[in-house]
């Protein structure tokens, strides 16, 4: 499925990196959830992934409404930007708080 496709939708995502978790490879600490779509596959070959926004605590899985996809212009690895039914967030608070890790690729935000 194309990665747009999950825009409005509601997703159940394993996190596999909550908050607060360090990168294995890397060492970056991960200032919010991020995990990925059970039974997909994206670009790089691995599941879709995706950023939790606006949750506050670490999570092993969540459920919520995928609102937006960033765009690698230079990398083949989308992420869904999911955050708790009911809610929202601006493309200004999604480049805040995925910047620990999206400031090393140009990217766009879809809606």
């Amino acid at each position: 499925m194309n990665t747009q496709a999950y825009i409005g939708r509601e997703v159940n995502i394993i996190i596999d990196r909550p908050l607060g978790s360090r990168h294995p490879r890397h060492g970056f600490v991960y200032k919010l959830n991020y995990g990925y779509l059970p039974g997909t596959v994206s670009g790089d070959g691995e599941e879709l992934d995706a950023y939790i926004l606006n949750v506050k605590e670490p999570l092993r899985q969540f459920s919520g409404r995928c609102v937006a996809v960033l765009h690698r212009l230079d990398d083949d690895d989308d992420k869904l930007i999911v955050v708790p039914s009911g809610t929202s967030v601006s493309d200004s608070e999604i480049e805040i708080q995925t910047a620990f890790q999206e400031q090393w690729f140009k990217h766009e935000i879809i809606r």
